[in-house]
């Protein structure tokens, strides 16, 4: 797996990316009491609160709103490695984003991707009984807006225990390629590529239009001395 440790900075960022801080924050908080419940306390916890299909195909119903669980479930993981893994995607490329949204569209965008990878996890099986809860969904959709905004910045990954610095379009274009290939030849490994996919193809729709207008689609940032697109004023 090819984890992220951080990226280049862009210049000239207009504001600190608070939206970002508080998701971190959410998620971390919620795991935390996660583990503070005892076993049978935190298995009521994840069911009630985890997204499963056939509460939303009607086949059955939970304590929980069907359409609710669309959102609650992005705030839960399964266990240390879940939750570290989702949270330093969300560190190394939501701030970016963040600023190319400001961070009320970006909160907004985070979820909407959310909801669209549980929705493509149930349309691959609406029938289906498996509980889906974690923010990998949505922290797909905000890698694929950092590839649409910043495909040529570096971003230094861990890479068989050594760091590697390489242009986002690799990093991201190996994420997404390793999701296709888990999709055709995993099986029964737990992990939810359907949603991975579906957050992906969710954020791919959505940043071009909840960007501000100023912001470039496909920068390359390649010198170090050109002026950066938040320079410009605010739309």
């Amino acid at each position: 797996m090819v984890m992220p440790l951080y990226d280049e900075g862009p210049q000239g960022r207009s504001m600190r990316p608070y939206a970002t801080y508080a998701l971190l924050l959410i998620n971390i908080g919620i795991f935390i009491y996660q583990l503070t419940l005892g076993d049978a306390a935190a298995a009521v916890f994840v069911t009630t609160l985890g997204f499963i299909p056939a509460f939303l195909s009607g086949d059955a119903s939970g304590t929980m709103p069907a359409g609710l669980t669309l959102i609650t479930y992005q705030f839960l993981h399964g266990d240390l490695f879940h939750v570290i893994a989702n949270m330093l995607f969300l560190w190394v490329f939501g701030d970016n984003i963040e600023d190319a949204m400001g961070p009320v569209r970006f909160l907004a965008f985070y979820l909407l991707c959310g909801v669209g990878a549980a929705l493509g996890h149930w349309a691959a099986d609406p029938h289906s009984v498996a509980l889906l809860i974690g923010a990998s969904g949505s922290v797909s959709g905000v890698v694929m807006a950092y590839l649409l905004v910043r495909p040529c910045a570096k971003v230094t990954v861990l890479l068989v225990y050594r760091p590697v610095r390489l242009s986002a379009y690799w990093v991201i274009g190996a994420f997404v390629v390793m999701q296709v290939l888990n999709l055709t030849f995993s099986r029964g490994d737990n992990v939810a590529y359907w949603a991975h996919l579906a957050g992906l193809a969710t954020g791919a729709v959505l940043f071009p239009f909840m960007r501000y207008r100023h912001v470039a689609l496909l920068q390359c940032i390649e010198h170090p001395d050109e002026p950066h697109v938040a320079d410009a004023p605010r739309a």
